[in-house]
């Protein structure tokens, strides 16, 4: 039974946050424009580990055309601790509820880093729900190339987000690439928006992807699909949106020239025309005809 918790608790910008009971969970969603009218479906955002909603704020306030929702993970920003472990399976129904309490059914579903295989998962297990799919900085799972090695083992280091001397020590090792408005705004844009997580949260959601694989069934994924990834990308190398563009029927691949694990923030005026570019572009027969 879902408990619903709709009551607004703060704002952050043009977003309205609420706590809300979904699947047993109270997590802590954030939705941008759900009551203005549009022509486009609203996004359905998951974010990447460890990432509060703050962290993509930026990219949901300059989409102003559609609506834009995202969750805190349990043990993320603000959602309370976790009871029980979880996986992709569980938390898509929970998003899956959070929609429906919004009262959203089609959705764009996107999702960066980690959250990039949750938004594989929902797009598979809730096809009629899903419009198009956008993956960005993000792998099949398991059967990954991994990326630098460095960069890898301080990812799995909470300190990067409660220590902000070493999040500013380590910050090119961990995401690469460059920014055009320079490496000190990049830090800074980013550092300043981070929420640490619990230690429980950050460890459920490291465990929540093992031994979990998309690869067996792209193939079989009839959405159009969108590849974002950055050519200077520390933690997921570019090989693994190939990967991920080859294997699903159609999907496009765009690369970031000069993106790093966080393009997404630091090269968003290029993130946001391409994202734009596929959203919005007339449906084909096609697709229509895989949709029906």
């Amino acid at each position: 039974m879902t408990v619903s918790k709709n009551e607004p608790q703060e704002s952050s910008g043009t977003a309205n946050i609420q706590m809300m009971g979904a699947g047993g969970r109270t997590l802590r969603v954030a939705h941008w424009r759900l009551e203005e009218p549009s022509d486009h479906p609203p996004i359905l955002f998951f974010n990447g580990i460890g990432a509060n909603i703050e962290a993509v704020a930026p990219l949901a306030e300059m989409l102003t055309e559609r609506a834009f929702v995202m969750f805190d993970m349990p043990g993320t920003g603000e959602s309370p601790d976790p009871t029980l472990p979880y996986n992709p399976f569980t938390m898509s129904w929970t998003a899956s509820l959070i929609l429906d309490q919004l009262g959203v059914d089609e959705v764009d579903v996107m999702g960066v880093s980690w959250g990039g295989a949750m938004a594989q998962h929902f797009a598979l297990q809730y096809p009629k729900r899903t419009r198009r799919l956008v993956l960005a900085a993000t792998t099949a799972g398991m059967l990954m190339v991994p990326g630098n090695p460095k960069a890898l083992t301080k990812m799995a280091n909470p300190r990067r987000y409660i220590d902000p001397k070493f999040m500013n020590e380590h910050f090119q090792t961990l995401y690469g690439g460059i920014d055009p408005d320079g490496q000190a705004h990049q830090k800074d844009s980013h550092i300043g928006r981070l929420k640490p997580p619990s230690p429980r949260g950050y460890f459920y959601q490291l465990i929540a992807m093992l031994g979990w694989t998309s690869l067996p069934a792209l193939p079989f994924l009839s959405k159009e699909v969108l590849v974002m990834m950055g050519d200077d990308d520390q933690i997921v190398p570019l090989v693994n949106g190939r990967i991920l563009a080859m294997a699903i029927p159609n999907a496009q691949l765009d690369v970031i020239e000069g993106g790093g694990h966080l393009f997404l923030l630091t090269h968003a005026d290029d993130s946001v025309a391409k994202l734009r570019t596929f959203l919005d572009a007339p449906a084909t027969e096609a697709e229509m005809a895989r949709a029906a």
